[in-house]
């Protein structure tokens, strides 16, 4: 079954959060700059410095983060379930289930770190769904 975690999106403080949060709960923190990613070259100059994926792990308790928020970011659209799922057809069964009724924001495709894909479910909680 795919791995259940929390990932969170803001606007260009994404590594004070995820410092913030390793103060509290401890763990092992790793960031991503836009800057320092195959991806740079999709992203205004001027975002280099915001990260493009962090995580923060500890035990059980793995949370992720991103500067990446896309358009109107808000209190209640920043905070995303994300499914890191284990095959192919898993990914595809859960994405197609999950977003039946609901809102596909990035259909399935291959991006550099795996497949990947988000939507917003028919009650409108947000998803992201990862095979690396």
């Amino acid at each position: 079954m795919a791995q259940l975690n929390l990932y969170l999106k803001f606007d260009g403080n994404c590594k004070l959060a995820l410092e913030f949060y390793k103060a509290v709960f401890g763990g092992q923190l790793s960031l991503q700059t836009i800057g320092d990613s195959p991806a740079a070259g999709q992203f205004p100059p001027e975002m280099k410095e915001r990260v493009l994926h962090g995580s923060l792990t500890k035990d059980e308790l793995m949370i992720f983060g991103t500067d990446v928020a896309g358009p109107k970011l808000t209190q209640g659209n920043n905070v995303f379930l994300c499914l890191i799922c284990k095959s192919k057809e898993e990914i595809e069964t859960l994405f197609s289930k999950l977003s039946s009724g609901g809102k596909i924001t990035n259909p399935l495709k291959q991006e550099f770190f795996g497949t990947y894909g988000d939507l917003s479910d028919k009650f409108g909680v947000n998803w992201m769904l990862q095979l690396a």
